[in-house]
C-alpha cells in the first residue's frame, strides 16, 4: 500500500477544497509514490513524535495542525518547524497535514467533539456558501435506474438527512445523428426523436469531476447531454463549528463539570453563568472566536471553544455562556478520530495513535 493511497482515504472524508485560504494542509514531505510502513496519527508533528514514529517504523504521520504553515526560508534547524522538518527527511518520513478541510466537515473535528459530549440533531453552525452544483441530464427511462444508483453512489444526491434525492420530469428529445456517429436509437442521416428523462441531482462542488465521470461511464449515449450549475445555497454539511442538543438539558455549573471530566480539563475559562438550563450547544474545536455570534444567533445556551481573547468574552453580552477549555483540550479527540478513520480502511495495517503530548501550554 502506497502513502498515496493513504492519502486518498483521507480525502475522500475531507476534501483538500474545502480547507480556508490562509491553509497549508496535505502532503508536506514525502512522495505518494511511496510503500508505506506505518501510519502515526497526531495532532502536531513535533520533532518528539517525528522520533516516534522513526522508532515504531511508521513513514507517514497523519497531522492535524501543518508543521509548514508560513513560508520557510532555511533549514537550519534554529527552530522546531525546521528540527522537525529536518528529522522527517532524514529518515524518509512522510508527513500530511489535514487540518481546516477536517475542521469544515460535520464528520471532522467538531463532529468528534459533539460525539464526546453525546450530542443529538447536529447542525453546522456556520455553513458555507458556493460549495453546491446541480447536474441536469437527459436520458432514456430504461437507462435512468442504472445512471441514477452511480451517480448516488458516487455522492450525489445527498440532503441534510435525505439521500438519493432527485428530481425528474418526462419528454421527447431529438436528435440527427452525422455519418461517423454511432447512436443508441435512431439511424445516421435522420432526425430522431425518443422518450427521455431529465433529472437534476445536487452534489458537492469538489465532486464535480468525479459526478462527470461516472456519468459518462454509466449512460448509453455516445454523446451525453448535460449542464453543471453552482447555486448559493448554503451547503448544510460543510462548514464552520457545529451545534447540536443534550438528550436531557443540565444546570450550567452540572455541565461544565462534566466537560471538564470528560475532556481531562485542569480549568476553563468562562463568562458569567446564566442560571439557565443547558441544552442547546455550540461547539469550534481550536480558535473559535470568529463563531461566538453566530452561536449566539443559533440560540445555543453555552459555546466550547479556545484561544478567546480577553475583550472577546465581553461579546458573550449576558446571551451565552463561552467557555474556553483551551487549543490542544478541544482538537485533543482529533487523533482518535484520524486513527478511527484509518483503521476501518486499514485492518491488517499499522495505524497507531501517538503517545507524545504535544500541548505547549501547562497549569500550575
Amino acid at each position: 500500500m502506497t502513502i498515496g493511497a493513504v492519502i486518498q482515504v483521507l480525502e475522500a472524508v475531507a476534501p483538500p477544497s474545502l480547507q480556508e485560504s490562509y491553509d497549508n494542509a496535505g502532503l508536506l514531505t514525502g512522495q505518494p509514490s511511496l510503500e508505506c510502513t506505518g501510519i502515526l496519527c497526531c495532532l502536531d508533528a513535533t520533532e518528539a513524535v517525528i522520533s516516534e514514529a522513526v522508532e515504531k517504523h511508521c513513514n507517514l504521520v497523519v497531522a492535524h495542525h501543518p508543521i509548514v504553515f508560513s513560508g520557510l526560508k532555511k533549514l537550519t534547524g534554529d527552530n522546531y518547524v525546521q528540527r522537525a522538518l529536518i528529522k522527517a527527511i532524514k529518515n524518509d518520513i512522510a508527513i500530511y497535514a489535514i487540518h481546516t478541510n477536517l475542521d469544515n466537515v460535520i464528520g471532522g473535528v467538531n463532529g468528534q467533539i459533539a460525539k464526546k459530549l453525546g450530542l443529538i440533531n447536529l447542525r453546522v453552525l456556520a455553513p458555507k456558501e458556493n460549495q453546491l452544483e446541480k447536474l441536469f441530464f437527459f436520458v432514456p427511462p430504461e437507462a435512468a435506474e442504472k445512471v441514477m444508483s452511480a451517480l448516488f453512489a458516487a455522492g450525489g444526491g445527498k440532503i441534510g438527512n435525505y439521500s438519493e434525492c432527485s428530481f425528474r420530469v418526462s419528454g421527447t428529445g431529438s436528435f440527427l445523428p452525422g455519418d461517423e456517429a454511432r447512436p443508441y436509437s435512431g439511424e445516421r442521416g435522420k432526425r430522431h426523436e425518443a422518450d427521455e428523462l431529465k433529472i437534476e441531482i445536487l452534489y458537492p462542488r469538489y465532486l464535480r469531476h468525479k459526478m462527470l465521470s461516472v456519468l459518462k461511464e454509466n449512460h448509453p449515449y455516445e454523446e451525453v447531454a448535460y449542464e453543471q450549475i453552482a447555486l448559493e445555497n448554503l451547503h448544510q454539511e460543510i462548514g464552520a463549528g457545529i451545534t447540536g442538543e443534550l438528550e436531557e438539558a443540565m444546570d450550567e455549573t452540572g455541565f461544565l463539570q462534566q466537560l471538564k471530566a470528560l475532556f481531562h480539563l485542569p480549568v476553563i475559562k468562562h463568562t458569567s453563568l446564566l442560571g439557565k438550563k443547558v441544552k442547546k450547544i455550540s461547539i469550534c474545536g481550536g480558535a473559535g472566536s470568529f463563531l461566538i455570534k453566530n452561536a449566539i444567533d443559533s440560540k445555543s445556551d453555552i459555546y466550547i471553544s479556545s484561544d478567546i481573547k480577553y475583550h472577546e468574552f465581553f461579546d458573550a453580552d449576558g446571551k451565552i455562556v463561552i467557555a474556553d477549555i483551551g487549543h490542544y483540550e478541544s482538537e485533543q479527540f482529533t487523533i482518535e478520530l484520524l486513527y478511527h478513520i484509518l483503521q476501518e480502511k486499514f485492518l491488517n495495517f499499522a495505524v497507531l495513535k501517538t503517545t507524545v503530548i504535544t500541548n505547549p501550554v501547562h497549569y500550575l
